[in-house]
This record gives structure tokens, sequence and C-alpha cells, in this order.
């Protein structure tokens, strides 16, 4: 073994980071703690306000009609539609003849309920529209166009439910809300109410009665009908007509509907009907013209009308923010579908292809410069330079000990294997610790990995083959999880094999490789030189390089069967403090190499091909990827369950099919697809939040020190999968 003393020239500096007093960093830290606690309030909220307005409509349902009264006194029973039971004597009210009160349930619809108001409006004749709360708050105008031609307005509950299978709280709660949109839409209280499912008193039974007398103590008079013309069912504008038709030149309350479907035949029977009646004589008025009274609204003092608009601005920016979810939902569907089609189609034409030979180069024998920067390695570090001294190619080992404090220098020359140079360093960072290797090379290609990195004896070998062609500049290998025997380890061992090597073959065929991972790949010393070496502008020195190599003009190769594993992290802050910084510096190297959108030649391609699919499918998909998670969970709480679980089970085969085949091309057992549900519940939630805390880092300004993870060096070398040669 040989030591050289450290000569190298002057190093760039590792990526630098603000001066660690805490002050000033607090407001930092704040800042990308906050504001994802802020959306995610925001989210929630506008959900829960949207889903609570939208849940358990029930309208086109037929009411309780031709049942007998029980428990019910036969002066209610027999009496008229209209029930007032405010008083300790209940009473009622009956249609006077050749009189009808036309009213309509279910509203306000922002379609229907305008027509059906301008057909009234045209032939003067009043209505009483029965609203919902949920409808009411999501079209206020709606409703206060119809109170400012006059029309009455009574309760017909928040939701639409049945009340009597309900609590007196949630009773309560119907009857509460709906005043509050009456308020905040129009600042009226409304004491007339419908209740849903009703018909004729004489259709009441006890648990309905009990209801009424309960509704009466709150202050409500309740209408019932004389007809219903069932037009929910839309047997056409005639049959409506005649059903609402009363005969004999009696009175009648008719039950119609201005929401809750198709209401064209309810509009059309309209204008039949409103003129037929008005020529037999008859004269239309309100619920309250039957009570004798003026009105039986009022307006709400100042507390509950800004009470009320506070609640309608809640429900009208909770439906304005669902769908503009729901149409980047549709968007971000359409995107993870697209690219995992796109995958797996490019995956199997590359890994079906025959790469065009060196054009009568001799495969490459030479030898070849390993480098592997260490700094606090001593865990790691014997079985990478045993893996390395294995290796069926010729090799010259460079360890660059960057300032280790654990012994690490020399417990790799403790070792004693052949062909293995130390080199120390006092801490620089890692580009230094490249570069410094890179300088010592002994060779012009020269393979990069990490000190927690195993190679197969084959891996250099493989590695270098593509540079018997004279334009590829750098090889990417195949990295893989060494430490998979925990769930965690599982969980990466699928991200590496679907997400990075899939994407790798797909960059590889479109020869616009954004990254070579810095665990297994090989360089041309001149193209390192032509790319400005190692930079340490960036926390992603990789994929920094990689891009500069694009821009330099070079070829890229990915060569699946060039192994290697690597210590992935062990604990779930490991994970956070790896992908945060490899995020992070994804960013920083593409906003760094942006202007290869402009140029030419293969600097061009990349930045019109390369980039674009970095940004959609590495940054913009991922990040909006939570709106699928968050959106089933609103579904299975305020939609259908069955459905949404069916729609999430979906997805996950899209995904679960692209594992597969990305095992299958590498040769990998399916056995560790079981952690794939698991992986989709709570790791990707992990990713989601690293990449949004990456992102608000970014827009924050703030630049992350190098963070180093801890080791363990529990790699383990599986046996060599049957990859498929490229």
């Amino acid at each position: 073994m040989r030591r050289r003393p450290d000569r190298s020239p002057d190093r760039p500096s590792r990526p630098s980071g603000p001066r660690r007093t805490r002050a000033p960093l607090a407001p930092r830290h704040r800042f990308r703690i906050v504001v994802p606690l802020v959306l995610l309030a925001f989210v929630a909220s506008v959900l829960l306000v949207e889903g609570y307005t939208t849940r358990g409509f029930a309208g086109d349902q037929e009411g309780r009609g031709g049942r007998p009264a029980t428990g019910v006194p036969r002066s209610i029973a027999d009496g008229g539609p209209v029930v007032d039971t405010t008083n300790d004597r209940p009473r009622t009210y009956r249609t006077p003849d050749k009189t009808v009160v036309l009213t309509f349930d279910d509203g306000p619809d922002p379609t229907w309920t305008p027509r059906i108001q301008a057909v009234l409006d045209r032939y003067g004749t009043p209505g009483t529209f029965f609203v919902t709360g949920q409808q009411t708050a999501r079209y206020p105008d709606v409703l206060r166009r119809v109170v400012r031609s006059g029309h009455e307005i009574g309760v017909h509950t928040f939701s639409h439910p049945d009340l009597t299978t309900r609590s007196a709280s949630d009773v309560d709660r119907e009857l509460s809300l709906t005043q509050l949109a009456l308020a905040g839409a129009a600042g009226i209280h409304s004491s007339l109410m419908r209740m849903p499912y009703s018909s004729t008193p004489s259709a009441l039974d006890a648990s309905e009665w009990s209801l009424a007398r309960s509704l009466g103590e709150k202050g409500y008079v309740l209408a019932f009908i004389d007809q219903d013309t069932n037009d929910w069912r839309r047997p056409g504008a005639r049959e409506i007509t005649d059903a609402a038709t009363p005969t004999a030149g009696r009175g009648a309350v008719v039950l119609l509907h201005d929401a809750g479907g198709d209401r064209s035949q309810t509009v059309e029977a309209l204008e039949t009907l409103i003129p037929r009646l008005q020529a037999q004589g008859y004269r239309f008025t309100t619920i309250a013209g039957l009570v004798g009274t003026d009105t039986l609204t009022s307006p709400v003092d100042a507390a509950d009308l800004w009470s009320g608009r506070v609640f309608v601005a809640a429900v009208t920016v909770s439906a304005t923010a669902v769908t503009a979810v729901s149409a980047l939902l549709l968007v971000v569907g359409s995107l993870v579908l697209a690219r995992c089609v796109l995958l797996i189609v490019l995956a199997r034409h590359h890994a079906r292809r025959r790469r065009p030979g060196p054009g009568g180069h001799r495969p490459v024998t030479r030898p070849v410069s390993v480098v592997i920067p260490a700094c606090n390695e001593r865990l790691c570090i014997p079985k990478t330079l045993r893996s390395l001294a294995a290796s069926d190619h010729p090799v010259e080992i460079i360890v660059v000990d960057d300032g280790s404090r654990d012994g690490t220098a020399d417990l790799a020359e403790s070792l004693a294997l052949e062909n293995v140079t130390v080199v120390r360093q006092p801490n620089g960072g890692k580009p230094a610790a490249l570069n410094t290797g890179v300088l010592r090379a002994s060779h012009d290609l020269v393979v990069m990995l990490d000190a927690d990195t195993v190679f197969a004896p084959s891996t250099v070998g493989r590695l270098v083959q593509p540079f018997a062609d004279p334009r590829v500049g750098a090889v990417a290998g195949n990295a893989k999880v060494g430490n998979r025997r925990r769930l965690l380890g599982r969980w990466q061992h699928i991200e590496y094999v679907m997400g990075f090597n899939l994407d790798r073959r797909m960059y590889d065929l479109l020869r616009c490789m954004p990254t070579i991972p810095g665990a297994v790949g090989a360089f041309r010393a001149e193209a390192l030189r032509d790319a400005g070496m190692v930079s340490a502008d960036t926390l992603a020195e990789d994929t920094d390089l990689t891009m500069a190599l694009h821009r330099a003009g070079w070829e890229i190769r990915y060569v699946p069967d060039a192994l290697a594993w690597t210590e992935a992290p062990s604990s779930l802050r490991e994970l956070w403090r790896q992908r945060y910084r490899w995020s992070y510096g994804t960013m920083q190297a593409a906003w760094k190499h942006r202007h290869a959108l402009l140029e030419r030649g293969p600097a061009g391609r990349f930045g019109r091909l390369g980039l674009p699919l970095l940004a959609v499918f590495q940054i913009f998909t991922p990040l909006l990827a939570p709106l699928i998670d968050i959106l089933a969970l609103y579904g299975l709480v305020f939609g259908n369950p069955l459905t949404t679980v069916l729609a999430w089970c979906g997805v996950l085969a899209v995904q679960a099919v692209c594992a597969a085949y990305a095992f299958h091309l590498d040769g990998e057992r399916l056995r560790p697809l079981w952690a794939l549900p698991l992986q989709q519940v709570v790791y990707r939630q992990v990713m989601y939040l690293v990449l949004t805390q990456a992102c608000l880092t970014a827009i924050n300004g703030y630049r992350l020190p190098w963070q180093r993870l801890k080791r363990s060096g529990d790699v383990v070398l599986p046996p060599q999968p049957s990859t498929r040669r490229t």
C-alpha cells in the first residue's frame, strides 16, 4: 500500500450555510414549519366545510304519503296543510277554495330556480321556496334574487335528512346552520318550515307528530301539502300540470321542486298551469297568506348577519378551492398515469434494444482509477475496499480521507490491500475530496463511489464499457439498497428499483440523463475537466456535474448491470435529512443550468427535454400527488367509501404494475413488493413533506448546510440478480 501526502492544489470549499447562530435562523425555520401547517389547516378546513355542506343531499326522493295517522289529534290529521304548534293549542289552516299556493322544495339551484322565478314574475304569481342550508350557502346570489322579487322563503333543513331518525342535537344543528345560511345570504330569519319527506297531515305518525310539536316549540310553523305533482320523477310537463290542478274549485298547497335534478319539465308545466288556473278564477298566495299574516320571515340583527356572511363566505371559498383541487387532481392523475405508461414502454424498449457497436473499438480493458471520498467512514470502508479489491477489472483505488476523526484513513491503510492509496486532507467537503482524487488519478477513466457502497466484482468492468465510444463522457450504474432487511430498507429498495432505475432507463433512451448517482458512476477525465470538475455550488453535486457534462457536449449512458449496493438511511430522521438535501440540491442544479433551455446541440437537447421532465416528474407531480391521498380521505368521510377505496386501489394497482415490471427488468425477486401498499400510506407521505420543505427552503432563499448521515455498516451483498444486459 502506498500513502501519499496531500499535495493537491486549492480546492473548492463545501457548500456553506449561514453562521451557526440560532437567532437569525429562527424566522427561516419558522417559515418552513408554519407555512405547511397553515396550508394543511386551510386544506382541512376547506374539505370539512365543503364536505359538510354537500354531504347527504337527498333530493329526488318520494315523500311519506298515504300512511294513516297514528297518535295524532284528529283535528290535525283531518285539518289543513299548514300546522301551527307554537301555542299550547295546535291548529291547522286550510287552503280556501279557488286558492293555490305554489311551493318549491330543495333549492336554490343556480339553473332551475332563476327559470322558475322568471315564470312566476312574468305572471305576477307569488311562490314559496323551501330552501336547504347547503344550497343556500352555495348559491346565496340566487336566494337574494328570489327574496328581492317578493317570494316567500321557508326552511327545508340544512342537508335534507329524515329528522325523525336524528337526535335532538342533530335537529338543532340542521336548523341553526340553515338559519345561518339564510342570514348570510339574504339577511333574514324564517319561521316557516317543511320537514323533508313529509306530505299531508293525515300521513303523520306518532314520531313525526312529536317532532312537529318540538319544532313548534322552537317557533316554526309547519307546511305540508294538498297535492304532490311527483315532478321529481319527470313524468312529463302535461302530467305535472294535471297533478297540480285542483279539482272542483278546491284550494291546494302544491308541491313542486326547483332543485335536485333536471327541472325543465317543471318549468314547462308552470307555463301552462298558471295561465290555466288564472283563467279558471284562481288566485295565488303564500303560506303566510293562509295563516293570515303578512310574512313569516324577519330581518336578522347585525351579529347574526355577519356570522351568516362569514359562514357563506367560508362555503364559497371551500367550493372554489375544492373545484381547483379537483382540477389539479385530474392533472396529477393524468401525469401519474402518463408517467407509468411512458416508463413501462420506454423501459421495455431500452431492455430489448441492442446498443450500436463501438465502431471498431475493442472492449475497454485498460486500468481504471477508483476514487472514494471518505469522512468518518470507519464502519463502512473495509467492505467497500475489499469489494473493489476483488474486482475482475484492473483498478487503482484512491481513498481521499476528508478530515476524518474516527481513524478512517488508518483503518484503510491497515487493511494492506494492493493498489490502494490513501490521501489525507483537511475537511473540505465531498466535492473537494472528489476533485482531489481525480487529480491524483493515474488513468483517464475514473470511477466514483461513496464510502458506504459495495461493488460486485464485475461492476467496474461493465461500467466502463460504454467508453469505447469516444462521445461518451460519463456512465451511470445501477445503485441498489444494500440494507433492506427492515421495513424502511424495503421501502427504499422498492423506490430505488422502481423510481430511480426505471427513470434512468427512460432518460438513457431519450439521451437526457439528469443524474449519475454518487454511489456508482464512471467518468472520462477529459469530460470532467470540460465540465469544470465537481462543483460545490449545490448540495446535489452528482446532479450538478451530470448537467454540466451535458452542457459540455458529452453523452451519458446507463448500464443497468453495473451493480452497486449502498447503505440507505435506517431511520426516518436520517431519511428525511438525506432526501431533504437531495430535493433541494436538485432544485439548485436545475436552476443553475436553466440556460440549457436556450442552448443548442446536446446541451439544448437536455435543456428542452431533460429539464422539463425533471421539473414535471420530480418536482411538480410529487408536490401535488398528496391530493390523491387527501381526496381519498375526503371520499371516505363524506363520499362513497366503497367507490373511494376502489379508486385508491386502482391507483395502487398501476403503481404495482410499474414496480413489478421494474423488479422483473432488474432481476429482483417480487417478494419485497408486499410492502408496497404500506409504502404508499406511510413512506410516500414522508417524501411529500420532504419535497414541500425543500420547495419552501428554495422560496425562502435559505441555503442548507451539508448534512452527513450516520452509518451502520450493515450493507449486505446479495446474490447478483440476473439483470438483463443492455
